[in-house]
């Protein structure tokens, strides 16, 4: 027998084909009975077209206690408390499935989102009135009928949900060349058995229409925004950082604090994600603008050379020296800001030489016998967990606590895909300029296949993928397979086609939004919680410092803390 999903289905869905010689019914009458062999079964009569509660109604006026038997009610000792005749049961049973009918009822119409439900044959069951608005088909003319009549076969996600078991969250979809939506859908399981299947979609037509009025306006604004740039960048050192997130815009708020006084910095974060950046800008913010900004790449120079580089040597200190000598990078950063970068790769003997340097603001140049003092501004950054290194002997812990004044989180890309829009857009705009060409469109699963990647490279490795990408677009349009193999393996291959088909450009609008569940993994949970306990340990078991470096708020701190079982006390904290 098929699944049934309603009161409103008509009995002969589900009646056993019958030889009329076998039923005896007296003209007239609605009673007589069906003689199956040797057995005899009393019957009542109803019309095909009957729905199943009118048919339920009809048998049960006719139940009494010489049919079936009553149910009698016993307490915990046996004594009989009660009787339930068979009418009484059955009268129930419907008043309960008429109740659930009508909430179902009830709920569907209630809801702003398109909701189908159809049967393991893909015949619709229930379609609500936001489904008959979105797709302008009245209710009357879908129920009973395969969705296939109304929708082509491809378009139909509910189908996988039949076919293959599977769900999806927040999926975008066009189900028709003039409808766009995000949908849920998911298979119904009886036991086991897939009976149906249900879809819940929500309307992003408008959103999507919207986006295509504002396509057309992208390159002028970008112009304009060039030409405010110059004068922005002058007033703020910071300009150059782009991003509205959250986190990225914490980071900002607490470099430019910092970057009033003369503290030293120490700059977290991957690789890729700006540290540099961040130290120029924090330069130019100070009172020290005026004055030099030297960087120095710790894990780019020899051991044997850096000892120069960083302190200068002096003339004919050693074979191949210049007469004169030279001046390290310490010296010629005096009045302004040395920049350590990867400060995690110096060598330990050399950290005890710049820890030196640093607490007397005096040094010696390779070879030299007299002091050069000087008034440098120390900001070092770090893609390494130098607390780590430090419990492992592979960081001298003093020089970590004199770097470690003031400690500034980069945040990578992956926590601010809320970002990546307006990066995307900065950087197809600058190398189009580059190359001189158009501003091309980019197809909306190629956007989507950037939001599911989980970018290790950060910034640069996007800056570096938007320029393969401005180079390899063909006729004004970047598509899916301009992408490097490595992205597109991590991209969803349940996505639609591309709304740029219709000579739309992805949007903003859209993209701005977070990410649809499905659409990118969720962080595992050791990673989570390596996050946590290292927070908690760089902050010392500060749980309010640990959640606004996690981004969280300190009840979901705590809240985590209990899920991954950290205990306090096993950190040393008390």
């Amino acid at each position: 027998m098929k699944p049934l999903f309603s009161l409103d289905s008509v009995v002969s869905s589900i009646a056993i084909p019958v030889n009329p010689a076998q039923i005896r019914i007296r003209a007239g009458e609605k009673e007589g009975v069906w003689i199956d062999g040797e057995r005899t079964v009393k019957v009542i009569a109803v019309q095909e077209s009957a729905t199943l509660e009118e048919s339920t109604k009809q048998i049960g006026s006719f139940l009494n206690d010489e049919a079936m038997p009553a149910l009698v009610t016993l307490n915990d000792e046996g004594i009989p408390t009660g009787i339930i005749s068979s009418h009484q049961l059955f009268a129930a049973f419907l008043t309960l499935v008429q109740n659930q009918s009508v909430l179902l009822g009830t709920l569907m119409d209630t809801m702003s989102e398109a909701v189908t439900i159809v049967d393991s044959r893909n015949v619709v069951q229930h379609w609500n009135r936001a489904a008959q608005t979105i797709y302008k088909i009245d209710r009357s003319k879908v129920i009973g009928t395969s969705l296939d009549e109304h929708f082509a076969s491809e378009s139909i996600r509910l189908l996988d949900a039949l076919r293959q078991g599977t769900s999806v969250q927040r999926v975008y979809h066009i189900p028709r060349p003039d409808s766009h939506v995000l949908i849920n859908a998911a298979p119904i399981r009886l036991e086991g058995r897939i009976i149906g299947a249900i879809s819940i979609e929500q309307d992003i037509t408008e959103l999507v229409r919207l986006n295509e009025e504002l396509a057309h306006t992208t390159a002028h604004l970008h112009n304009l925004q060039q030409e405010m740039s110059r004068f922005q960048a002058a007033d703020d050192p910071f300009y150059a950082i782009k991003g509205h997130s959250a986190s990225i815009q914490s980071a900002i708020s607490s470099a430019k604090k910092v970057a009033q006084t003369d503290a030293t910095v120490l700059i977290y974060g991957e690789s890729g994600v700006g540290k540099e950046l961040f130290a120029k800008a924090i330069h130019q913010a100070s009172r020290r603008r005026e004055k030099p900004f030297i960087a120095i790449n710790c894990g780019a120079i020899p051991a044997a050379l850096f000892e120069s580089e960083l302190f200068g040597y002096q003339g004919g200190a050693f074979t191949g020296a210049e007469k004169k000598g030279k001046p390290g990078k310490l010296e010629l950063a005096h009045g302004g800001t040395l920049f350590l970068d990867e400060i995690g790769e110096l060598p330990l003997e050399l950290q005890v030489k710049l820890l030196r340097a640093l607490q007397e603001r005096q040094f010696y140049r390779v070879g030299g016998t007299e002091p050069i003092s000087v008034n440098t501004r120390i900001v070092a950054a770090t893609n390494r967990q130098l607390e780590q290194m430090v419990f492992d002997g592979r960081f001298r812990e003093d020089l970590y606590y004199r770097l470690n004044v003031f400690s500034l989180e980069v945040p990578p890309l992956r926590e601010r895909s809320e970002d990546l829009p307006e990066l995307v857009q900065i950087f197809i705009h600058e190398y189009s300029v580059t190359h001189e060409q158009s501003v091309p469109r980019i197809a909306s699963e190629v956007m989507q296949a950037l939001f599911d990647y989980s970018w290790p490279g950060n910034i640069r490795q996007l800056r570096n993928v938007i320029e393969r990408l401005s180079i390899l677009q063909e006729n004004g349009v970047i598509l899916p397979e301009h992408l490097p193999s490595v992205i597109r393996s991590h991209s969803n291959e349940s996505l639609p086609p591309a709304i740029v088909s219709k000579g739309t450009a992805f949007s903003p609008a859209i993209a701005s939004r977070p990410l649809p569940h499905s659409l990118y993994a969720p962080e595992p949970a050791s990673t989570e919680r390596e996050r946590i306990v290292a927070a908690l340990e760089r902050t010392y078991g500060n749980k309010k410092a640990a959640a606004e470096l996690l981004g969280m708020s300190r009840g979901t701190l705590y809240n985590k803390m209990r899920k991954y079982n950290i205990n306090e006390g096993s950190f040393g904290w008390g």
